[in-house]
C-alpha cells in the first residue's frame, strides 16, 4: 500500500518526503526536479511500541511501516501528456492514496509556476488534470459497455448507470469519489475502474514557521474549499521539519519543537494520518526476541493478520490469543494478564482491533 505525495512544481513536495524518509530525493528550485517517482519506506511513530518496548525489554524492535512516494509535480495541461504529464499520472495510479501538498506561505524567493501563491487555484488546477483523466478513462469504458447494455446484457447495463453517474459528476467539475456506490455489484466495479480521483486524499498546507502552530489565511480558505470532501487538512511547515531532521540528537530536536511551539514534528502527524487513510491498522507481537508492529487494513480477521507474518500462519489457523493493548500496559506481563482473565482465544471470525497484542498458534 502506497501513498503518493503530489502538488503543482515548487510546493515543497521532494522537501517533504525527505523529512518523511530521510532519503535525500533532490530537492531544487524549478520545475521537474523530481522525474523518477522517489519511493521511501516510512517508520509509522507510535508511543505504544516504545512502551511495549519497556515492559517486554526485547533483543528488537520493529515499527509499522507505510510506503510513501514522492511524484513529479504536475502542471496544467497533464491530462493531454503537457510536463511530464504522462508519466506522473501513470506513477500516481499506482497509488492508493494521494498526499496533496498545497503551497501556503509567501517567499519572493521560491517561483510559482503561475506567478504568485493561491492554494484553491492549485488545488483546482490538479483535481481538474485529474478529473480529466478519469473523463477519459470512463468514456473509453462507455464506448464499450453501451453496445452490450443495448442487448439487455443486466451486468452491462448496471455497469453503464454508474459509469454515467461518474461521468456527470466529473463534467461538473467533482471527482469521482463523490460518487456513491448504489450497492456491493457498483462497489466492485468502482474498485475494478481503477479511477484517480476515487483514491481518498489528505491536504497538507505546506506553511511558514510562524503558521506551524495555528495556520494562517491560506489554510482557512483550503479548509473552508475541501469541507465536504470528508478529507483531512494538515498544517506543516516542510522548511521547518526540513531543519528539525538535521538535528542529530532527540534533545535538541525537542528543544526546537518546543521553540516553535509543538508538541511533536508535524511529519510524525502526517505519517500517522497517511497510514490511516490506507485504511490500516496496527497489531503487535511481544516476546523476548522482538516486540513488533505489524500492518493490516481495517476489518481483517484473525486468519489474514496471521498470513502478514507468514502465508503458512493463515492456511493453518488454529486460534489466536490476544490481549488488548490497555490490558497489556494495566498487567505489565503476558503471564498477570492471564492469571487477570483478559487473556482471549480467538477463532476464523474475529475481526482484528487497533492495538491488539497476539500470539498465533496454526498447523500446516
Amino acid at each position: 500500500m502506497k501513498a503518493g505525495i503530489v502538488g503543482l512544481p515548487n510546493v515543497g513536495k521532494s522537501t517533504l518526503f525527505n523529512c518523511l524518509s530521510n532519503a535525500k530525493a533532490q530537492s531544487a528550485n524549478f520545475p521537474f526536479c523530481t522525474i523518477e517517482p522517489n519511493i521511501g519506506v516510512v517508520n509509522v511513530p507510535d508511543p505504544r511500541l516504545q512502551k511495549l518496548e519497556e515492559l517486554v525489554n526485547p533483543e528488537r524492535v520493529q515499527p509499522a511501516t507505510v510506503d510513501i512516494v514522492d511524484i513529479a509535480g504536475l502542471v496544467k495541461g497533464a491530462s493531454k501528456g503537457e510536463g511530464l504529464g504522462n508519466q506522473f499520472l501513470g506513477n500516481i495510479r499506482e497509488c492508493n492514496a494521494i498526499i496533496h501538498v498545497l503551497r501556503c506561505f509567501d517567499n519572493d524567493n521560491i517561483v510559482h509556476v503561475d506567478g504568485n501563491v493561491n492554494p484553491i487555484r492549485d488545488k483546482e488546477t490538479i483535481d481538474i488534470e485529474l478529473q480529466l483523466k478519469d473523463l477519459e478513462t470512463v468514456e473509453k469504458r462507455l464506448e464499450k459497455v453501451n453496445r452490450a447494455a443495448k442487448t439487455g446484457n443486466k451486468e452491462a447495463q448496471t455497469e453503464k448507470g454508474l459509469l454515467d453517474r461518474i461521468r456527470e459528476a466529473l463534467l461538473q467539475a467533482k471527482s469521482a469519489r463523490t460518487v456513491t456506490p448504489a450497492n456491493a455489484d457498483e462497489e466492485a466495479l468502482m474498485e475494478d475502474f481503477q479511477l484517480i480521483t476515487t483514491k481518498p486524499v489528505l491536504y497538507v498546507c505546506n506553511v511558514d514557521e510562524g503558521s506551524a502552530v495555528s495556520g494562517n489565511a491560506y489554510v482557512e480558505k483550503v479548509r473552508e474549499m475541501v469541507k465536504d470532501e470528508k478529507a483531512e487538512v494538515i498544517v506543516l511547515a516542510v522548511g521547518t521539519e526540513a531543519d528539525i531532521t538535521e538535528l542529530e540528537s532527540y534533545e535538541e530536536r525537542q528543544m526546537f519543537l518546543e521553540d516553535v511551539g509543538l508538541e511533536e514534528p508535524g511529519a510524525s502527524v502526517l505519517i500517522r494520518a497517511a497510514y490511516k487513510l490506507l485504511n490500516q491498522q496496527t497489531y503487535f507481537t511481544a516476546g523476548v526476541k522482538e516486540v513488533r508492529a505489524w500492518t493490516i487494513n481495517i476489518g481483517d480477521s484473525a486468519p489474514k493478520a496471521a498470513g502478514v507474518i507468514h502465508t503458512d500462519f493463515e492456511k493453518g489457523f488454529i486460534r489466536a490469543e490476544v490481549i488488548a493493548y490497555d490490558d497489556y500496559v494495566t498487567y505489565k506481563t503476558e503471564a498477570k494478564a492471564k492469571e487477570a482473565g483478559k487473556l482471549r482465544v480467538e477463532g476464523k471470525e474475529y475481526i482484528v482491533k487497533d492495538g491488539d497484542v497476539m500470539h498465533f498458534r496454526f498447523n500446516v
